[in-house]
């Protein structure tokens, strides 16, 4: 199962990178750019545990500020070549055969059809921070595999909580949960986890995460599962 929830998250990364104009090139055991990625996205991602250093670092630009590498299985140590790990988080998994989560009757959960609409989420994601504008470009919307999820309350005014669906042969990825209210993120895990099971049922749901968010999503059903490591160039 990591071994496609790791693929899974390479394709959501790639999907990404080509919304920004940045293709990316999938190998036998990594994911790598060329270029360097958005924000918050890595310029290679390991898909087997056997990837070795090489194989990563000889892919990506090291020269411009920012280069960080997701090691999906723990195995590399990347500190000789410059880098420091920048955090680290677990897979989680939710198996098809659990019941669908109750998602909250106060809160309307559908597909962002519109750009305009995927501002709005962007900037309730972001919490308003300026140095994220635009990481979500309307491009996305066009991908088949993709589908950004919002959560909106008081009759579609508000919007109060999202999450990235992204689709792969076997799994269904879930990133970017977010609750306006921190205090609410249990329950934008569950109307995520009850939508996506509505639309894409029988499917397992993979993703990772750390801190309060691992906590939310485990009491909603997802196992955690081993760690994963990413590493930033110091």
């Amino acid at each position: 199962m990591i071994a496609a929830s790791a693929r899974n998250n390479a394709e959501w990364c790639d999907a990404m990178c080509r919304a920004h104009g940045i293709p990316g090139v999938f190998g036998e055991r990594a994911w790598t750019s060329e270029q360097r990625t958005p924000p918050l996205y890595p310029d290679a991602v390991t898909l087997s545990p056997y990837a070795t250093a090489r194989e990563v670092l000889d892919g990506i630009d090291r020269t411009a500020p920012g280069c960080s590498v997701k090691d999906s299985f723990g195995r590399l140590d990347l500190s000789a070549d410059g880098f420091d790990v920048l955090f680290e988080a677990r897979w989680i998994h939710r198996p098809a055969t659990l019941a669908a989560p109750v998602t909250p009757d106060d809160v309307t959960w559908r597909p962002v059809r519109t750009a305009g609409s995927l501002a709005a989420w962007e900037e309730a994601w972001s919490g308003g921070d300026e140095s994220l504008a635009g990481l979500f470009r309307a491009e996305l919307l066009a991908d088949r595999a993709t589908t950004v999820l919002v959560g909106t309350a008081d009759g579609g005014t508000r919007t109060v909580a999202g999450a990235v669906v992204s689709r792969s042969d076997s799994v269904i990825g879930v990133s970017n949960v977010f609750s306006v209210d921190d205090a609410d993120l249990e329950r934008a895990w569950s109307g995520c986890l009850g939508t996506v099971a509505r639309f894409w049922p029988g499917i397992p749901v993979v993703g990772y995460e750390h801190g309060d968010s691992l906590e939310a999503a485990s009491r909603q059903g997802c196992v955690p599962g081993p760690a994963l490591r990413v590493w930033l160039a110091s």
